[in-house]
């Protein structure tokens, strides 16, 4: 196996600055995005915002653990890069558009590579399953952490 990598979005019922607070309050993503078992806020920068944080992600082979740092470019992008952490790399973003009349497009991009001996396990049904979780699904679960915090 090569990288993990991916990206989806959706078209949103909600203003792109509601989004945003959604996207950027980083130590609740663990109450909506479906495979966080843990975030721990370690840095916040100037403004207050997270600035690094330890992630475990719940890959169902076993739960990954990385540090990665924040850019926050409000209110349109939110981008990480892993700084340590069970991956070679990983690397994601998430880039909203405001599509005027509160409507904001949320596109998400997720690029991991796993390294050879995580990589060995993740082939084929394994590989699909996982970028399900770990990319198709998060525009979807922003609509509903939306909706439940309307």
């Amino acid at each position: 196996m090569g990288r993990l990598k991916g990206t989806a979005s959706a078209e949103l019922d909600a203003p792109v600055e509601r989004v945003w607070e959604v996207i950027s309050e980083i130590a609740a993503i663990g109450e909506w995005q479906g495979t966080m078992d843990g975030v721990q806020v370690l840095e916040r920068d100037g403004d207050g915002r997270a600035a690094t944080a330890r992630i475990e992600i719940d890959a169902k082979i076993r739960v990954l653990k990385s540090t990665v740092r924040f850019a926050h470019e409000p209110p349109t992008r939110l981008s990480w890069r892993q700084q340590s952490g069970d991956f070679a790399s990983m690397e994601g973003s998430w880039t909203l558009e405001d599509l005027g009349g509160g409507r904001t497009r949320a596109t998400y991009a997720l690029d991991i590579d796993p390294g050879f001996g995580l990589g060995m396990f993740l082939r084929g049904d394994v590989e699909q399953k996982l970028r399900e979780r770990l990319v198709t699904r998060r525009p979807e679960e922003l609509r509903a952490r939306l909706a439940a915090t309307a």
